[in-house]
């Protein structure tokens, strides 16, 4: 098996490490910035109001949370199937899957206004909620993802390493079916109310997550002078295409199926044609920039084994993620609500009409503070435990491993 010949290490110290940490804490300073802010000056500071009470930081929050689920995807396929190429990068999987969803959670947490009342989620739970579910279900997760870590890291902990996996591999699928489920179960946005909105956010997971770790692991062994082979980048080079495809096949069949219901067809019909800004973040963000562009520079003959291509193909499905969870959020609330079906509905109260959102720049900063924390977490980390292999050549990492 490769791994057997791995050998893990620390990051060495360097300037580039000290400037990294320098522009992330940066980030992070505007995220606390914008925190302070909108808690001292209240949400209407934000763009979101009484109609659209999802913004711009819950699609930075739920994006790293269900980028979170599928970063640890790599390491579960060597573990639970047994992919000896993907073992090496087990720990800088559940690394950054960890990391990913404590920066989410904490955008999510320091949205809601008030963060201190989250004692009050933690400690009273209503069952029948699909938010008091997912509260176990990420603390469930990095507890299994940090026993996982423990199982690779100590040898006498060795033989919990396959059930250890099996768990969390587990887990993972059913935390990201009950975030795709809180879209689910919403009966009152025509847009959200679908069966298939969770295998959608876990065949997402997949994707966002892979595309994320993809451009961890080149520039984390780039910045570290550390050997990656071509057949390691070629393996997830071709997994992402499938993730991606997976999403669009997904995708495709919760348009046709909203066209076809008739309680549907209106805000189906709004999204992919009449929707504005809805229309061109799906067309032009999700489907061309998100999915064809990657899917191309993958496939195309004459970019095989271009890292650049790969990189870009990653950026891409990253930034289709974003305008897929933007119009899913955000252009799933602009449509007014079906509060009399078969009738026109007008009053002063915004019934019948288009709701508006423009995202604040508080609401940027607080995001990507998020990813800020999430990176510092990630180089933090492989800077002080041993998370990356010393090199991952191919005859190292030994593409024909079983």
């Amino acid at each position: 098996m490769a791994s057997q010949s791995i050998t893990f290490r620390e990051t060495r110290e360097s300037k580039g490490f000290f400037i990294l940490l320098a522009v992330l804490g940066a980030f992070l300073a505007l995220g606390a910035l914008a925190f302070f802010h909108n808690e001292h000056h209240g949400h209407y500071v934000t763009g979101m109001n009484n109609q659209i009470v999802w913004g711009l930081p819950h699609v930075f929050a739920i994006f790293l949370i269900v980028a979170a689920s599928g970063a640890l995807n790599v390491g579960s396929i060597g573990t639970v199937f047994g992919k000896g190429i993907y073992q090496p990068m087990g720990r800088l999987s559940a690394l950054v899957a960890m990391s990913l969803l404590i920066g989410g959670l904490i955008v999510l947490v320091l949205d809601l206004g008030r963060p201190d009342r989250l004692i009050v989620a933690m400690t009273t739970y209503n069952f029948k909620s699909i938010f008091a579910w997912n509260i176990i279900l990420y603390n469930g997760f990095l507890a299994l993802a940090a026993v996982y870590v423990w199982t690779m890291m100590d040898r006498h902990a060795k033989k919990f390493y396959k059930p250890a996996g099996f768990f969390a591999f587990s887990w993972r699928l059913i935390l990201t079916l009950g975030t795709g489920s809180i879209f689910g179960f919403l009966v009152a946005r025509d847009f959200y109310n679908s069966a298939v909105m969770a295998p959608l956010f876990i065949v997402m997971s997949f994707a966002f997550g892979l595309a994320v770790f993809i451009l961890v692991l080149y520039f984390a062994y780039t910045w570290t002078g550390r050997p990656l082979g071509d057949a390691v980048l070629n393996r997830l080079r071709y997994l992402l295409a499938v993730f991606i495809g997976g999403v669009l096949l997904l995708e495709l069949a919760r348009q046709l199926t909203g066209l076809y219901i008739a309680q549907r067809a209106g805000v189906t019909y709004f999204i992919l044609f009449e929707g504005g800004i809805y229309t061109q973040l799906f067309w032009v963000g999700q489907i061309m920039l998100g999915s064809l562009l990657p899917l191309s520079l993958i496939f195309c003959r004459k970019l095989a084994n271009n890292r650049v291509a790969l990189l870009l193909a990653a950026g891409f499905t990253i930034l289709g993620g974003f305008a897929q969870l933007y119009v899913i959020l955000v252009g799933g609330q602009a449509y007014p609500l079906t509060l009399f079906p078969g009738a026109e509905v007008s009053s002063d109260y915004f019934d019948g009409v288009v709701n508006s959102y423009t995202p604040s720049i508080w609401e940027l900063m607080l995001g990507l503070g998020g990813i800020a924390l999430a990176l510092v977490m990630v180089t933090i980390g492989v800077k002080v435990l041993r998370f990356l292999p010393e090199s991952l050549a191919d005859k190292v990492a030994d593409p024909h491993s079983k």
